[in-house]
């Protein structure tokens, strides 16, 4: 055969063995769906402005990456913490009272 003429199963402009450009590609196949895999829920969580809290809300998104069974563990840690904040919260000093604002003194004689 000459180097004008392609040979059986090469197509022009290309190696043997190479896939020209414009061949017809299978499409990639998807994975198959496994229920029991990780999968994020997408549960939006909103700053709380609390530096502890924010960071137990923060924890919960462990839970996306694990499966079923490894979610208590991050659902009890974040419960431990919340409780923690929240005990910490009542041995703080209580905040001064405001004063009640004095009333006006518009009385005339």
């Amino acid at each position: 055969m000459s180097d004008s003429t392609p040979g059986p199963g090469t197509a022009t402009g290309t190696a043997p063995g190479e896939i020209p450009q414009d061949a017809p590609q299978e499409p990639p196949r998807a994975a198959p769906h496994d229920p029991a895999a990780p999968a994020p829920l997408g549960v939006v969580r909103t700053p709380t402005g609390d530096a502890e809290v924010d960071a137990q809300l923060k924890r919960l998104a462990d839970a996306d990456h694990l499966t079923a069974g490894g979610h208590i563990e991050v659902y009890e840690d974040v419960h431990r913490g919340l409780r923690d904040a929240l005990t910490a919260l009542d041995a703080r000093p209580a905040p001064a009272p405001v004063p009640a604002p004095m009333p006006p003194y518009d009385n005339r004689s």
